[in-house]
This record gives structure tokens, C-alpha cells and sequence, in this order.
């Protein structure tokens, strides 16, 4: 359990005003001078230090992917730091409350990160729902630079950094950082062939690191109470805080702030009130938003909530979304509603995405109603196989690993459906006679 000191985001929920001064009075902002003064090397080693793993979904250590951008910048060719604030992934909302409520403490790491990576600039890319975030996140970098705390000589520190928001169009595909730099580019939003990678070659060519929200959020906290308080927290890989977006069929819905590898059980029903209708009433849960595999009631109820443990269950912690699902969910039609999703926001660039997106949304409306035949089942999961890896970004993996957990966990309810439609009575198809 997180004791409430250690709690990174203090306003989470809204209660205090998210302008500079409430913001100030929680402790953000505080002697920024001395915190760069440390040196850049020693800030990146520090988030090295911390375990701080990329809060965005692929968990990757934050502090290492830092330390791939050049140390001496080329003439030129400035190094620049990009945030992904556009959070298109279904069950996600745990940025918007950030840039809602807390906004300061993104533009802080904002500075303290572009520093240590001597980025010349920042770009908070937004989604572009995100309306009323936006005017406040907008209002909050002005606050910040008539307070001298960004531009010219930021904080007082001798470092000069800028920092930008760029409003998206609505896009789920520049979420992948390398659409998004393209749409930050002004074209449309289509991932890059790696490598290069964006650290040798990101915005107008330049060496550029893409973070989360949350990345960036949590490192004026970690610098001021050390990587080792941040370390103590959670599992071994899997350290830190982190931001909890529970919905679906549970009794209170909520955002909350709780140790990484918090077990499930305790997690909801400390927050979110329990399962409705009671634990005996859960039958999935999807961990990590729509892109990660649902995982069955009697293998999730125990598990720690952290990168590693739900990868042994044979998904993923992601953006640490959690939908719940009781029994009274067609989980079928759940995941055909999710695979229509990812045919519709495919941009269309690798065919195994293009055509495959749509085929396998196709074969799953025919599986909600059973109309289909009982060897479709390994079709589909073929062509899954053939569309997972084989895209330039992860688009093709989010959208075969859903109906991948469907096909390993509810097969023999997909069986089911297509011998209800059949009945009892009827000859079996020609193909299957055959053989």
C-alpha cells in the first residue's frame, strides 16, 4: 500500500487550483536552480538509478533512453525533447488528469528532462479531443515563462529552453513516436522505418527523445527525494508509483495513484469498491488498455499489478488501464468492438495491417453470432500471426493481441456459438466432410 507522503500526484482528483502558485504551495517549482546544478550526466544517472520504466505502455527504462541522445549536439542540429500527451488508447485517462489538475509538475520535468539531455527545445504533443486540457496546459507554459521559469535563462539556471504544445487531430496512430513526429512535422501522421532511430535522427532530423506524461511528470520528485526512495517502491524492475485508470464494471471507476505491483485484488478493492456484484461476478480483465490480451477472473485476482507480472500471465501492464469485465459482458462482441477499432484508425501504410485489420474484424462480427465455421477459429488465429511483428510500428501487434487472449481463454465459447447456429440436426460443411 502507497503511504499518502509518498504520493507524487497530490492533486490528482482537482481538489486545489492548478496554477502556478497552488502548484508552487505543493511543492513543485521548488529551487529548480539547484537541481540542474547537479550536472546533466548526474540527473540522467539518477533516473537510471530510480528504475523509473517509460509510463506510456512499453515500460522501457526511462534514464537509459536518455543517455542515447548526443552529449555535444552538432552544429545545427539541436537535440529536442517530444511528449506524448495524445493517450488514444481505449481505457486510458490518467494524462488528461495530470494536465487537468497538475499541470506544473509536466512542465518542471518538462525543463529538468530537456536539461539533462541539453534539448533545445519541447513539444507537448495533445490530443486534440483534449479541449479544455489543452487551454489550461497552454495557460500553465504561460504562467511558466512570465515567472521566468521557462525561455531565456529558465529557473534562474543559465539554460535556455522553450517549450511548445502542439494540438494532434484526433489520430490513434501518432501515439506511435515516430507518427507523432511526422505529424509534428505538418505531414500526416505515418510511422517511420527504424532505424534511424529518433535519437540519432527524430524532429526536422534532428535527435529527439519521445516520453510519456507520467515519464516526465514523476522526475522533479524523483530528483528531489532520490532514486533511492522512488526505487523502494514496488518490485525489483518494476519501481515507483503509478497511475491506476480503472473502469468498467467495478463500483467506484476511478484515476488513482498506488505502488507498482500492488496486487489486483487489493487495488480494486481499495479503490474502486469492489467488483460489481462481487468477486464470484468477474470474468476478465483487459491490465493495460485495449491493445494488451484480457486475462480470465481465476488467473488475475492474486497478480501483482507491475510490467513483469503481467507479462507472465501472457499480457501486459501497458498504460496500466484496467477494464473490467463481469459476467454479464458478451466478451466476444467486446474484442470485435476492440479489433474495430484498430481497423479504423490503421493508417494503412504496411499491408498486413491494412488488410488484415480488416479481415480479422470481419471474421470476429461473423464469430459474436456464431456464423461461422469451427476451423475459422485457427484461421484467425493464423492471420493474427501473420500481422503480429510484421508492421513498421506496433499497430498490427495491439490489434492481433486481443483477439490472440480471446482465442487462448474463450475458445470453447466461440465452439459454442458456431453449434448453437448450426443445430443439432444439421450436416456438417463440405470441407469439413471431406476430410
Amino acid at each position: 500500500m502507497l503511504a499518502d507522503k509518498d504520493r507524487i500526484f497530490t492533486n490528482v482528483y482537482g481538489f486545489q487550483p492548478w496554477g502556478l502558485k497552488a502548484a508552487q504551495q505543493r511543492g513543485d517549482w521548488d529551487d529548480n536552480k539547484s537541481l540542474m546544478a547537479k550536472g546533466q550526466d548526474s540527473i540522467i544517472e539518477e533516473i537510471k538509478a530510480s528504475g523509473l520504466r517509460g509510463r506510456g505502455g512499453a515500460g522501457f527504462p526511462t534514464g537509459m533512453q536518455w543517455s542515447f541522445m548526443p552529449k555535444e549536439p552538432a552544429p545545427g542540429r539541436p537535440n529536442f525533447l517530444v511528449i506524448n500527451a495524445d493517450e488514444s488508447e481505449p481505457g486510458s485517462c490518467k494524462d488528461r488528469e495530470i494536465i487537468r489538475h497538475d499541470p506544473h509538475k509536466l512542465i518542471e520535468g518538462a525543463l529538468l528532462a530537456g536539461f539533462a539531455m541539453r534539448a533545445r527545445a519541447g513539444y507537448i504533443y495533445i490530443r486534440g479531443e483534449f479541449i479544455r486540457e489543452t487551454e489550461t496546459l497552454e495557460a500553465a507554459v504561460a504562467e511558466a515563462y512570465e515567472a521566468g521559469l521557462l525561455g531565456k535563462n529558465a529557473a534562474k539556471s543559465g539554460y535556455d529552453f522553450d517549450l511548445f504544445v502542439h494540438r494532434g487531430a484526433g489520430a490513434y496512430i501518432c501515439g506511435e513516436e515516430t507518427a507523432m513526429l511526422e505529424s509534428l512535422e505538418g505531414k500526416p501522421g505515418k510511422p517511420r522505418l527504424k532505424p534511424p532511430f529518433p535519437a540519432g535522427a527524430g524532429l526536422y532530423g534532428c535527435p529527439t527523445t519521445v516520453n510519456n506524461v507520467e515519464s516526465i511528470a514523476v522526475v522533479p520528485t524523483i530528483l528531489r527525494r532520490g532514486a533511492a526512495w522512488f526505487a523502494g517502491i514496488g518490485r525489483p524492475k518494476n519501481e515507483g508509483t503509478k497511475l491506476f485508470q480503472i473502469s468498467g464494471h467495478v463500483n467506484r471507476p476511478c484515476v488513482v495513484e498506488d505502488a507498482m505491483s500492488v496486487p489486483f485484488r487489493e487495488l480494486i478493492d481499495r479503490h474502486a469498491g469492489g467488483i460489481r456484484g462481487g468477486w464470484d461476478n468477474l470474468l476478465a480483465v483487459i491490465p493495460g488498455g485495449s491493445s494488451v490480451p484480457l486475462v480470465p477472473a481465476a488467473e488475475i485476482v492474486d497478480a501483482p499489478m507491475d510490467f513483469d507480472g503481467l507479462k507472465d500471465l501472457g499480457s501486459g501492464l501497458g498504460t496500466a488501464a484496467i477494464i473490467v469485465m463481469d459476467k454479464s459482458t458478451d466478451v466476444v462482441k467486446a474484442i470485435s468492438r476492440i479489433s474495430y477499432f484498430y481497423k479504423h484508425e490503421s493508417c494503412g501504410q504496411c499491408t498486413p495491417c491494412r488488410e488484415g485489420t480488416g479481415w480479422m474484424w470481419r471474421v470476429m462480427e461473423r464469430l459474436v453470432d456464431g456464423n461461422a465455421e469451427s476451423h475459422e477459429i485457427d484461421t484467425l488465429l493464423d492471420v493474427t500471426k501473420q500481422v503480429e511483428g510484421h508492421t513498421i510500428c506496433a499497430l498490427g501487434d495491439a490489434a492481433a493481441w486481443p483477439i490472440q487472449g480471446l482465442i487462448r481463454h474463450v475458445r470453447p465459447e466461440l465452439e459454442r456459438r458456431i453449434a448453437a447456429r448450426r443445430g443439432p440436426g444439421d450436416a456438417p460443411p463440405i470441407m469439413e466432410a471431406a476430410e
